[in-house]
């Protein structure tokens, strides 16, 4: 049996990681709209391949850096979704 990786501190506070799926994010964390739009990531908002496509992925097609991306989606929800 492998002895587990430790995690640094920045990926025990991530909820948002990389292989969840653009799917998963949004409707765990609706929230995260306004960062998929500011990224001009429009397909996260209904694409159907946004079912299965992972944040990583979704950011390499849209050449958007993963690690920013994941940052402003871990902030979003951390800040919590604006009051209307």
């Amino acid at each position: 049996m492998k002895p587990k990786k430790k995690m640094d501190k920045s990926e025990k506070d991530q909820k948002i990681t990389e292989k969840m799926t653009f799917h998963d994010v949004i409707t765990k964390f609706p929230e995260t709209n306004r960062v998929f739009m500011k990224y001009e990531m429009f397909c996260a908002m209904g694409c159907p391949a946004a079912q299965q496509e992972t944040i990583r992925e979704g950011a390499q097609v849209h050449g958007v850096d993963v690690k920013e991306l994941i940052k402003a989606l871990n902030r979003a929800i951390s800040v919590g979704a604006p009051k209307s």
